[in-house]
């Protein structure tokens, strides 16, 4: 039986343990409670949780699969590679990785919440080869909603590159604050899909855009005026992801016209959005995550941390 290699990710929704032996693995994952009409957590609530969950995520995560020759453990620490993005909630999963790491005497690799999603797109999609190739990688979640540029990097597996970004409401803040107008639990993405799939409009949305950057802050306020005049609930929330896909779209589109033509990559809770993600690949040449690793999971941080170690053939 060959090496495996853990990754741990405790995000501010989700705790998540991974196991990956080169090929395949298993991902295990759990999201946090937030109570009933509240639109997140504090970090102080979120990383008590952590503490709380992780032991018996790995345990359960142990009996599953042997964790026997492990290689190497993986961590994610921040949100994004960046200087001051930072969140108290990933020490939950860096203390854990350290202590396992250091009790094993096998290597620790530390990345970025954001890294280890593109990670787990690419290993999703069977896109790990884009490892050594340039590509564009969409990142759109609840608290980024950005476009990349992912070039081979031999000491970090990859350089990002960013080049477009929504400046003000991310795209995931968006869908859950119309998904609450409209009475639907926190996070409410997969149940705002479902409500616009019920929709028989289709609406024809002008993104407001500064270059390659997208404002989804008018997004809110439109589905506000819907409400209040009494549209329907499927109408309103199909118009939330046809502003948000509008928006990507015009992106990925500035980008082709400015910087070339690489694949795409779409990561991230709001890109498993079934309406979003057709009217993408239709157009564009496209790859996306599964659901089950678009969401915040520590598949990507476990692939990375293999990568690191061996620099597997790809």
């Amino acid at each position: 039986m060959g090496e495996r290699f853990l990754g741990i990710d405790t995000s501010n929704y989700t705790t998540s343990a991974a196991v990956f032996d080169g090929e395949g693995g298993e991902n295990a994952g759990r999201l946090l409670e937030v109570r009933p009409g509240e639109l997140g957590l504090r970090q102080s609530d979120a990383l008590f949780q952590h503490v709380k969950r992780l032991p018996e995520l790995l345990g359960a995560l142990a009996e599953e699969i042997s964790l026997e020759a492990l290689g190497a453990v993986g961590a994610s620490t921040r949100p994004r590679a960046v200087e001051g993005s930072y969140m108290p909630c990933f020490l939950a999963g860096m203390s854990a990785a350290r202590a396992i790491a250091s009790f094993l005497k096998v290597p620790l690799y530390f990345f970025s919440h954001q890294s280890g999603h593109i990670a787990a797109a690419l290993y999703s999609a069977g896109r790990l080869s884009y490892f050594e190739r340039p590509f564009y990688a969409f990142h759109v979640s609840g608290g980024t909603t950005e476009a990349l540029l992912v070039r081979p990097n031999a000491a970090q597996i990859f350089e990002k590159e960013l080049l477009a970004q929504s400046l003000d409401l991310k795209a995931g803040q968006a869908i859950d604050r119309v998904g609450g107008m409209l009475g639907l639990p926190f996070p409410a993405g997969a149940e705002l899909d479902r409500l616009a799939q019920q929709s028989k409009r289709r609406f024809l949305v002008k993104p407001s855009m500064k270059g390659a950057n997208c404002c989804l802050s008018g997004i809110q306020n439109q589905c506000q005026k819907m409400l209040h005049a009494g549209e329907c609930r499927e109408d309103i929330a199909r118009f939330c992801i046809e502003s948000v896909l509008a928006a990507i779209d015009a992106m990925a589109e500035e980008l082709l016209r400015q910087d070339g033509t690489y694949p795409f990559l779409f990561a991230g809770g709001v890109m498993s959005n079934r309406v979003i993600r057709d009217a993408i690949i239709q157009k564009y040449d496209a790859s996306f995550a599964e659901p089950s690793f678009s969401c915040d999971n520590a598949a990507g941080i476990a692939v990375l941390a293999a990568a690191q170690e061996k620099n597997l053939p790809r």
